[in-house]
């Protein structure tokens, strides 16, 4: 069964991996989540047992990974033998597959206009993720938004620069913030 992703956030901050050469950055920072956004069919498994090891919650985000299927078969093969935490993807029939293989999931939205938002809106309803991801992730007065309508947590990325920019979401009521810089996964929020 998948863990309540509100109890895995110890550190605010999440370190969102884009390179391989990220991974031990992320190990060695304060963040106890992190989203994988590199790998292949090949080398995932130690990406994903290097972060386990040392107690990190592993999400693949799906969109940036290569050589699994964005298909219902994928998403078992993750769940059987890669076996992260969960997924982030873009795409609603992948939540419900993930979610039917026991994974947490994160449903991914950009956000770039009213219309936007309201599909956004439609998907997860429809979904139901465990979280939502919103990006660009400076725009306090949305996230505010987000979270009185949205009934699942928001975390915020994208376009994120510096401490201050974390705590403006974070105020706005984001669970927590995916950042891709190895410099703001240690700010210890």
């Amino acid at each position: 069964m998948a863990i309540n992703i509100v109890d895995m956030v110890d550190s605010q901050v999440i370190a969102a991996i884009d390179a391989p050469e990220k991974i031990q950055d992320a190990i060695n920072s304060k963040a106890n989540i992190a989203f994988l956004l590199t790998g292949t069919i090949f080398t995932l498994p130690d990406y994903i047992k290097q972060l386990k090891q040392t107690g990190m919650y592993v999400f693949l985000h799906l969109d940036f990974i290569e050589g699994v299927s964005n298909d219902k078969s994928g998403i078992q093969y993750i769940a059987q033998v890669l076996r992260p935490t969960g997924i982030i993807t873009t795409k609603n029939h992948l939540i419900k597959f993930a979610k039917e293989e026991g994974l947490n999931t994160i449903q991914r939205l950009f956000l770039i206009d009213h219309n936007a938002i309201k599909k956004g809106q439609r998907m997860v309803e429809s979904s139901q993720p465990d979280a939502v991801e919103v990006l660009p992730g400076i725009m306090p007065r949305v996230i505010y938004n987000l979270t009185e309508t949205f009934p699942t947590p928001i975390i915020a990325g994208g376009l994120i620069e510096n401490e201050t920019e974390i705590h403006d979401s974070l105020k706005a009521g984001a669970l927590a913030i995916s950042v891709g810089n190895p410099e703001l996964w240690r700010c210890g929020v």
